[in-house]
This record gives C-alpha cells, structure tokens and sequence, in this order.
C-alpha cells in the first residue's frame, strides 16, 4: 500500500495553486489541532486495515516543510506503529526554498526518517517567480538546494513549471539549464494549468500564455536538454537518473493501492475510492471515528479504464494483458481502431504486448486519453 498524508498548510497560496490549503497562522495552534487529529486518523485507519505492508509514505500539500522536523518523526513514528512499513520505504517530502533553506533542518528530516525531499522551485527565473505569486527568489531556491544536499540528501528532485504567461522558448530553455546544473536526481516538469477561480486564471487567460507551437517546443527539447543530462523521461511531466524514478508516484501510475490521510485526501483501496472533507469536516469526522460516507465503488471496467489512463502517461505504457485481465476482454477489441490510428499519426506505439504514447503523443495525452474515454461506451457497450 502506498501512503499520502496531506499537511494542509502554506505561508501564502500560489497564485496559480487549486490545492487545498490554508494559511498558517503561528499564533494559533492549528497544528497541533491537526497533528493530534492526524495521529487519530492513522490510528483508525490501522484498525480497520490490519498492520499493512507500506512501500512509500509521502508528504505532499501545502507546504510539508513548514512543519518541525520533530513533528515529522512523531508522524512517522506513528505510522510505523500502525503499519508495517516495508525496508528501504521510500520517504518522500514536499518542501518549499522559503520554509528549507538550512542543513539543519534539512538535517532533522533526514534524521527523522525522510529519504527524498522534493524541491518547489518551479522556476529559476525571478520575473517568472513573480508572476506565479512564489514567495522565493531564484538565489534563494539555488541555496536551499544547496543546504539540503550539504545535509546529506541524496535523493533530490526539483519541481518546475512550463508555459507560463509571457515565458519564452529560451526562458524556458535557461530554466532546464539551471536546474541540471544544480545536480538533482530528479526533475518534475509541468505544463501551466489556468485552474478557475485561482488568481492567476483571473488575471490572464489562454491568450497571454506562449502560442501551441512554443508549448510544443518547450516540451520537446525540454526533454531532450534532460535526457542529454541522464534525466530519463519515464511519465508525461517527470524525468529521472538511473534508480531515482519516484517509486509513490509510479505506484499510483501502476494502479496500486492508496491510503490518503488529512484533509482532502484522497484514498483507493478494495475497489473503492474516496476523498476526505476539508477544514472542521475533517476534523469532525476524525474526532467521531466515522469512514467518509461519500465512497465511489470501482467496478472493473472502471479500473480498467483508470489503468490505461495512468499506464498511458508512463514511458513503459500499457501492457495489454493488464488491460484484459480487468476489462474481461482485449484491448484492441475496445479500443483498436484509434489506438491504430495514433500510430499512424507518430502519436503512439504498438509492439511487444504493450501500447504506449510517444513524446509527441505524451505533450497532447489529456486530449488522447479524454477521446478514448469518450469512445469508450460505443466500442464497450
């Protein structure tokens, strides 16, 4: 099983972020409130699911790395108390350059039981930071690099954003080449999403973003600035050295098994899925020891359709025995006729059992992915 816990906490909201989250006050204790709920909600989750083995635990948000270090192994404590955490568990941290910038702290994450760290840099340009609302400056994204690798880190990815409003090709490009200088095993990559109601889509639109073909250009030879660096690509918007995929994310991708704890997380475990309430909802259903009510069952063509999504996002695509053995039938029975005709566009890829996007289809996949859910019910019937 794989393991989310949501920190739901941020010093300012991004002005392009959707996430959920909340600004911390340091006055009150509203981490304490959540920490107190949070161990509860791990509690009960053991409970009800036995000592599970866990194969990754990661921290996303929010903004994880404004919680203490000590904080952070009281919660791992907890979860290796609950469940049966697997050796060489991937530990994974979100963090911002505002909220890590020493090797001390770094240091008592590591010591806490974190064993990657992933870096929101998004960009190393200022006037790009800027516009994305960042509390942090380039300089300061470079030393916080530099303090968590000097604490000993040595799993270390970097995110980064694309296709921002008024970014060039080359700004992009000096973007790429800053990050492969820094050294980092990994590299998440994102293509800009204008989410509604957040700042950043009201003050802009498509219009104000680089043309398709920029975007075009950008990706492309943003993968082959990380691949000419040992920075493989191995799913739509990551890259990765050899050994360093994260293996949380691949396990989603893989279509495992996923506990999510906090607000507004998300789980997928036994067929079913749900998601956690916000805020006092939470907090509520924590403190009455109460499932969410709300629960999605999956039947199998469901999965199986969920599976060709987020196998298709991978470099290693979709193995069509995987696809058969969930849908009750072929592949190609269900989806042949446009999975050919992909192929024959330079978009995708058919051999040894397995399909799969190619670059060209991977910078269009939201567009593929949505046309196959779309056929789904003529071909399924």
């Amino acid at each position: 099983m794989l393991l989310y816990i949501h920190v739901p906490f941020c010093r300012r909201k991004c002005r392009y972020c959707a996430f959920y989250s909340n600004p911390l006050v340091r006055s009150g204790d509203e981490v304490g409130v959540y920490l107190s709920a949070l161990h509860a909600e791990l509690g009960q989750w053991g409970g009800r699911l036995g000592r599970v083995p866990v194969e990754s635990v990661f921290f996303g948000g929010g903004t994880p790395s404004l919680l203490e270090p000590d904080q952070v192994a009281g919660v791992l404590d907890c979860v290796g108390r609950t469940f049966e955490v697997l050796p060489g568990a991937e530990i994974s941290m979100e963090a911002n350059p505002d909220s890590l910038h020493t090797a001390e702290k770094a240091s008592g994450f590591l010591a806490a039981g974190v064993n990657r760290i992933s870096l929101g840099v998004q960009s190393l340009d200022d006037g790009m930071l800027e516009t994305l609302g960042r509390l942090h400056r380039a300089d300061a994204a470079r030393e916080a690099f530099r303090a968590i690798r000097e604490a000993g880190c040595a799993n270390l990815s970097l995110d980064l954003m694309w296709g921002l409003p008024g970014q060039t090709l080359g700004q992009w490009l000096d973007d790429v080449r800053a990050a492969i200088a820094l050294g980092p095993e990994h590299v998440s990559a994102y293509g800009l999403t204008l989410e509604p109601g957040t700042p950043l889509a009201e003050s802009c639109g498509d219009a104000d973003l680089p043309s398709e073909d920029v975007q075009c250009a950008m990706y492309l030879e943003g993968i082959r600035l990380f691949e000419e660096a040992g920075l493989h690509h191995y799913e739509v918007s990551n890259f990765a050295g050899d050994g360093f995929r994260c293996r949380h994310n691949l396990g989603y991708w893989e279509g495992r098994d996923y506990l999510g704890v906090g607000p507004a997380a998300t789980s997928t475990i036994g067929g079913e899925r749900w998601t956690n309430p916000e805020g006092e909802g939470w907090l509520e259903q924590v403190r009455e020891g109460r499932r969410c009510p709300e629960r999605e069952p999956l039947d199998r063509m469901t999965r199986a359709l969920e599976l060709m999504m987020l196998r298709l996002r991978t470099v290693d695509g979709l193995p069509l025995d995987a696809y058969e053995s969930l849908a009750g039938r072929p592949f190609m029975e269900d989806h042949g006729p446009f999975a050919l005709r992909l192929c024959a566009e330079g978009l995708a890829r058919m051999g040894n059992g397995v399909f799969r996007l190619t670059d060209e289809g991977m910078l269009v996949s939201n567009s593929i992915l949505s046309e196959l859910f779309e056929e789904e019910p003529n071909s399924v019937g």
